[in-house]
């Protein structure tokens, strides 16, 4: 049976406190995993530590951080000491994120972002594992030391996020899992071939990587300005943040949408960017509506075979009410 999760909202809230009370709703309703993702906000760390110390049961991870701004021997022992304070219910969730983030807010050449996701993984594991670290890569190369406190008890899986095949395929091959967003279902199969590629290429048991999608939801009573908020949400990132989101859905058959939502969007024309998203791309990206109608779509990508996780994410402009009234909506026994 798939899980179901969240992902906490990326648009800014009021309080760490507020993000922690998202994350406490969605253990009493039952939800896997509290996922976070680091933008240029809160960072995820201190707030990924203050969901630990307020939640019992239900498993956190960032979702996700880069592979840019912190080295990869601080990232594992970071999730070493995560991993400590949550009670062994940590998962890592990296990638590179984009050019946009990365040499915009954090001033680093996104270079050679497959390779770095690759030794960030290697390294991450051998830092964890309490041996001392020799490791000669293309980008890093590290000798002589190892964790000055003990290993994690339960090891911390390391997640690998991507769009592209080949990302994917890395994932497939040296990660414990993928982290899958902006897909529609048909688009999602096929990249899911790509990950059992990587499966196979790494000699990998399937078992043992798991497959989370996140989604963007809203259910509310008032179906209308659920699917608005959807509509608005998929245009910021469709126009806003860079290429990959556009590359994904032209590779997904919505390139002449994609592009067009981008144009508008880059003129300035936002009215015109949410108006070039039909109904049929935002159903087929998303569970948006009264809250049958989003069960319903939700329930369409938590059939593709492969998927282990769907984590719900929200739109930017919901309020706190509608993301609250969304995970009650969503919860898993519903």
């Amino acid at each position: 049976m798939t899980a179901r999760s969240l992902h906490l909202p990326v648009a800014a809230q009021p309080s760490v406190d507020s993000l922690t009370a998202l994350a406490q709703l969605g253990e009493t309703c039952g939800y896997e995993y509290a996922w976070l993702p680091e933008t240029w906000g809160r960072d995820a760390v201190t707030v990924l530590t203050d969901i630990a110390r307020e939640t019992d049961e239900i498993g956190l991870g960032p979702s996700i951080v880069n592979v840019y701004s912190r080295s990869p021997a601080l990232l594992a022992q970071t999730a070493t000491t995560l991993q400590e304070v949550a009670d062994g219910r940590l998962r890592m969730g990296i990638a590179p994120s984009g050019p946009a983030v990365i040499e915009g807010w954090h001033g680093v050449d996104f270079d050679r972002p497959l390779r770095r996701t690759r030794e960030y993984v290697e390294i991450m594991r051998t830092v964890m594992s309490g041996e001392t670290v020799n490791y000669d890569g293309d980008i890093f190369s590290l000798a002589g030391f190892r964790l000055r406190c003990d290993p994690p008890d339960e090891p911390v899986p390391i997640d690998a996020a991507g769009m592209g095949p080949k990302s994917v395929e890395l994932a497939g091959r040296f990660a414990d899992g993928w982290h899958a967003t902006v897909f529609t279902p048909e688009g999602l199969e096929d990249r899911l071939d790509d990950l059992r590629r990587g499966m196979e290429l790494g000699d990998r048991d399937p078992d043992d990587v798991r497959v989370t999608l996140s989604l963007t939801g809203c259910a509310l009573e008032d179906g209308d300005r659920a699917r608005e908020l959807a509509r608005q949400h998929l245009a910021f990132y469709v126009g806003a943040m860079g290429t990959y989101y556009r590359e994904s859905l032209s590779r997904q058959g919505y390139e002449e949408e994609a592009n067009e939502i981008a144009a508008r969007w880059a003129s300035g024309d936002r009215e015109a960017a949410l108006a070039a998203i039909s109904d049929d791309l935002l159903d087929d990206l998303g569970a948006a509506g009264a809250p049958e109608r989003a069960r319903e779509e939700l329930r369409a990508f938590e059939s593709v075979d492969g998927v282990d996780d769907v984590a719900i994410g929200f739109p930017r402009g919901a309020t706190r009410e509608e993301i609250e009234s969304t995970i009650e909506a969503f919860a898993p026994e519903t």
